[in-house]
C-alpha cells in the first residue's frame, strides 16, 4: 500500500540542488514518486511500506540537505512564511553591510581606472600598495561575513562532489580574492606585468549575489499567495449553539453535529447543512463565482465562505481535514508541488550542469594562460571566474515550478482547481472536449413534464412504491421523481432494499413489491415487456424526450418523462472551444433523439447516446483514437470511469466524490464557461514556462562562451566578473517576476 508525505526541505538554493535532492528520493527502492519544488522549498513523495519517513529525510541528508516531515500544514505555512520574513531580514542586512564594505573597495578600484585625478589623489597621499592593503581588509570581511553563506554550502558541497550554485560562487569570489592577496603579499610570486588586483571583483561579486538572492526571496513569497488567502478563510472559533445558549470556543472543539451560529459580515466556521435562518453568502473565493447564494433551511454551508445578510444557524457536517476548504488547500498545494513532464529534462541538465561548467571554467583558464601573450595569467583568471559567476543555474531550477505554483494558484481564485500540476501541460496539447450531459451541459435538476400509469394500476400506490425507491438514489430523475411525489402530498416509506443500477436506473423492494425503475434498456434485462406502452408515450421519444419506465413484480406500471433545463453557459463554452480549434462531443445514456435534440442546440460536433458508464470509457477510448488527446467533463458517480480514462478530466465540484477522485481538474461552480478559462490559463502557464525556460538557458549557452572570452580576439571584447554578477542574479529575478504575471493575465477571450 503506498503512502504520501510532504517534506520541508532546508538548504536548496539552485537549479542543482533541486535535482540532486530529486535524484537522492527517487532512487530509493520504494520509492514510487517523489516531486522536489525549489520555489516552495519542499517535497511530494510516494512511497511504499517497506520505507520510513526517516529514509526519506535521511536520503535527503545524504545529499546534502536537511528536511523534515510536514505534518500541521497550517503551521508549516506559517513557519514558512515566518522563514521568508526571517531570511528576508537576514538577507538585507548582510546586503548592507556587503555594500558598505564593499562601495571603498569598488571606488578605489575603479577610481583608479576611469578617474585620472582620483588616481593621482590615490597614488599621492595613500599610495597604490596602502591602497590595496584596504581592499585586502574590506574584501576579506565581506567575505568572511556576509558572503559566509555561500562557504557554509558551497565548500561541503564541492567535497561531496556535488557542486552547487553556492560552489561556483565560492570558488569565483575565493579566485580572484586569492589571486589578488598573492598580488599585495607576495608580488614577486608572479611574472611582474601580471601584478594587480581583483579585490572589487570578489567584493562586488558576493554583493550583487546577495542583492539578486533579496530581491528573489522577496518575489519568492508570493508565489505561495494563492495558499495564503485560502488559509486565512480557515476561521480560529465559532459560536456553537448548547443548551440553549451561544458559546464561542475554539475550532478544535468543535464535532460533526454540533450547531453553530454565524452573524453577518462573519466567515461560516465549518462545512454544514443550515438547521435556521435565511441568508446570502458570498462563496467567490471558494467558487470563483461573485454572486452571493441565497441560503436557508437544508441548504449546504462550506467552511471560509463569507454571510453576508442574515444570522444563520447550521449542523456542522465536516470538520479539520474533511472540510471543503482543508480538500481545496490540500489539492492547489499537491498541483503546486508536482512536476510537468518538461521538468524532467531540466532536471536531467541541471543535474549536471555546475560540474560541466566547472569543466568549462577550467578550460579557460587554460586555454588563456597558455593562449594569450601578455598578461596571460591576468586573462586566465579573470575569464575563468566570469565564467564560473555567470552560469549559476538558478533561473533553470526556477523556471518550471514558479510558473506552476502562481498559474495553479490563479486556478485555485476562480475556481479551477488543478489537483494534478501536469494537467497544466496536458490541456494545452488537447484536441477535444468530451462532456457528459446531465448534471455537466444541463442543470441536473430535472422536473417530471408526463406521468401515465397503467389502466391496471393504481397512481398513487405506483407513484409511492417508485418514489420510496428513488428516495435512496443520488441520480437527478431519482430526486426529480421524489418531488414530483412530494407535490402530490405522498410520503415515502423505507424501502427493503435497494440497488443502482449505474446508466440503466435503479431496483429495490417496497411493501414485498419488487420495482425497477430505469431506461427500456433495463426492462428488456429484466424480461418486462413494454407492448402494454401508452401510444402517447411512445411519441415522447420523437420530440426528443426519454421515456423512462416503472415496472412493479415483473409488470410495466407507468412511464413518465422529464425536462432538464440546458445551462445558460454551456452554449458560450462550446462556441468558444470551437473557435480554440477544439472538437466537441457528448455522451449520456439518455436515448439518441433527446441526446440529438440537445446536441442541435449547443451545436455539439459528435453524439453518443444509449451508452452505460463502460460505454462512455469506449466512447472516450474510440475519439482518443480519432481526434488525439481529450478532455472529459462529468459530475457523477457513473463519470468515474470516463473521467480516470481521458487524458485530463473535469469535474463539476458540485457533484459526486467519486467524480472529483477521479478528476484531473475539478470545477468549483457549474459555470461551464471556467473550462474555456482553464484552457486559457493553461495556455498562459505554458507559455510563460517556455519564456522562463528560454530565458534561463539561452543566457546560459550565449553569456558562458562571452565570459570565456571567445569574442575578445574578434571585437576586444571580455565579460568583467561583475558584470557577470549582476546578470546572474538578474536572471533569477527575472523568471520569477514573469511567474508573478500569471497573477494578472487575462483569461478570457
Amino acid at each position: 500500500m503506498s503512502k504520501s508525505v510532504r517534506l520541508s526541505v532546508e538548504g536548496m538554493s539552485c537549479g542543482s540542488c533541486a535535482s540532486r535532492v530529486d535524484k537522492a528520493l527517487n532512487g530509493l527502492d520504494g520509492v514510487e514518486d517523489a516531486s522536489v519544488n525549489l520555489a516552495s522549498d519542499s517535497a511530494e513523495v510516494t512511497y511504499s511500506e517497506k520505507l520510513s519517513v526517516d529514509d526519506l529525510v535521511q536520503a535527503v541528508k545524504n545529499a546534502g540537505y536537511e528536511a523534515h516531515e510536514v505534518v500541521d500544514r497550517d503551521k508549516q505555512m506559517r513557519e514558512q512564511r515566518e522563514q521568508q520574513a526571517k531570511e528576508m531580514r537576514t538577507l538585507k542586512g548582510q546586503l548592507w553591510l556587503s555594500t558598505l564594505l564593499t562601495l571603498p573597495v569598488f571606488i578605489l578600484a575603479m577610481g583608479n581606472h576611469m578617474v585620472p585625478v582620483f588616481s593621482e589623489w590615490v597614488h599621492n597621499s595613500l599610495g597604490l600598495q596602502t591602497s590595496w592593503w584596504i581592499q585586502l581588509v574590506l574584501t576579506t570581511l565581506v567575505l568572511a561575513v556576509p558572503g559566509a553563506r555561500f562557504y557554509k554550502l558551497g565548500v561541503p558541497a564541492l567535497f561531496r562532489g556535488a557542486p552547487d550554485m553556492n560552489s561556483l560562487v565560492a570558488l569565483g569570489a575565493t579566485a580572484a580574492w586569492g589571486y589578488s592577496v598573492v598580488a599585495t603579499v607576495f608580488p614577486t610570486w608572479l611574472p611582474s606585468e601580471s601584478v594587480n588586483v581583483y579585490f572589487e571583483a570578489s567584493a562586488v561579486i558576493v554583493t550583487l549575489i546577495l542583492a539578486g538572492r533579496f530581491m528573489e526571496a522577496r518575489a519568492k513569497s508570493h508565489t505561495s499567495d494563492a495558499i495564503q488567502r485560502l488559509m486565512s478563510l480557515q476561521s480560529k472559533t465559532a459560536r456553537v449553539v448548547r443548551d440553549g445558549d451561544v458559546t464561542e470556543v475554539d475550532i478544535a472543539e468543535l464535532g460533526k453535529g454540533d450547531e453553530i451560529e454565524v452573524r453577518p459580515g462573519e466567515r461560516i466556521a465549518l462545512d454544514g447543512e443550515v438547521s435556521s435562518g435565511d441568508s446570502y453568502v458570498n462563496e467567490a473565493m471558494i467558487t470563483g463565482e461573485a454572486e452571493s447564494v441565497h441560503k436557508q433551511k437544508e441548504d449546504k454551508v462550506v467552511g471560509g465562505t463569507l454571510n453576508e445578510k442574515g444570522t444563520l444557524r447550521f449542523k456542522v457536517t465536516a470538520t479539520g481535514e474533511g472540510t471543503v476548504l482543508a480538500q481545496i488547500i490540500r489539492m492547489v498545494e499537491q498541483a503546486q508541488g508536482s512536476k510537468l513532464p518538461i521538468q524532467d529534462t531540466v532536471n536531467r541538465i541541471t543535474l549536471w550542469f555546475v560540474p560541466a561548467v566547472m569543466l568549462v571554467a577550467l578550460l579557460t583558464f587554460v586555454v588563456w594562460y597558455f593562449a594569450a601573450s601578455e598578461s596571460a595569467l591576468t586573462f586566465a583568471l579573470v575569464n575563468a571566474v566570469a565564467v564560473l559567476i555567470i552560469a549559476c543555474p538558478c533561473a533553470m531550477g526556477l523556471a518550471t515550478p514558479t510558473s506552476i505554483m502562481v498559474g495553479t494558484g490563479r486556478g485555485a481564485e476562480m475556481g479551477v482547481l488543478f489537483r494534478q500540476g501536469s494537467a497544466l501541460q496536458a490541456l494545452q496539447q488537447s484536441k477535444g472536449v468530451i462532456f457528459d450531459k446531465t448534471g455537466t451541459l444541463t442543470e441536473g435538476k430535472p422536473t417530471i413534464t408526463e406521468w401515465m400509469t397503467l389502466s391496471e394500476f393504481d397512481e398513487k400506490e405506483v407513484l409511492t412504491l417508485a418514489a420510496s425507491i428513488e428516495a435512496k438514489s443520488e441520480h437527478p430523475t431519482a430526486e426529480a421523481l421524489v418531488n414530483y411525489a412530494k407535490e402530490q402530498d405522498i410520503k415515502v416509506s423505507e424501502p427493503e432494499s435497494f440497488e443502482a443500477i449505474s446508466g440503466l436506473g435503479a431496483t429495490g423492494k417496497v411493501d414485498s413489491k419488487t420495482l425497477y425503475i430505469g431506461t427500456s434498456e433495463l426492462m428488456r434485462d429484466n424480461d418486462i415487456g413494454l407492448d402494454a406502452e401508452p401510444a402517447d408515450a411512445k411519441t415522447w421519444s420523437e420530440g426528443g424526450r426519454t421515456p423512462i419506465y416503472v415496472a412493479i413484480d415483473g409488470k410495466l406500471a407507468a412511464v413518465f418523462t422529464q425536462d432538464d433545463p440546458i445551462k445558460a453557459s454551456a452554449k458560450e463554452l462550446i462556441k468558444r472551444l470551437h473557435a480554440d480549434g477544439l472538437k466537441t462531443a457528448m455522451v449520456t445514456g439518455d436515448a439518441e433523439s433527446t441526446a440529438k435534440r440537445i446536441a442541435k442546440e449547443l451545436g455539439i460536433d459528435e453524439v453518443v447516446a444509449n451508452v452505460k458508464p463502460d460505454g462512455k470509457v469506449d466512447a472516450v477510448k474510440r475519439l482518443k483514437k480519432q481526434w488525439g488527446q481529450v478532455i472529459f467533463v462529468g459530475d457523477g458517480i457513473n463519470d468515474a470511469p470516463a473521467l480516470a480514462s481521458a487524458d485530463v478530466g473535469f469535474a463539476i465540484g458540485t457533484g459526486t466524490d467519486v467524480a472529483i477522485e477521479s478528476a484531473d481538474v475539478v470545477l468549483m461552480s457549474d459555470n461551464l464557461t471556467v473550462v474555456q478559462q482553464a484552457f486559457a490559463l493553461s495556455e498562459a502557464t505554458m507559455r510563460n514556462i517556455r519564456q522562463n525556460l528560454f530565458w534561463a538557458f539561452a543566457y546560459n549557452t550565449a553569456l558562458i562562451p562571452v565570459a570565456a572570452g571567445v569574442l575578445y580576439p574578434f571585437f576586444g571584447i571580455l565579460l568583467s566578473p561583475m558584470l557577470a554578477a549582476g546578470a546572474m542574479a538578474l536572471s533569477s529575478v527575472f523568471v520569477i517576476t514573469n511567474a508573478l504575471r500569471l497573477k494578472t493575465v487575462n483569461l478570457e477571450k
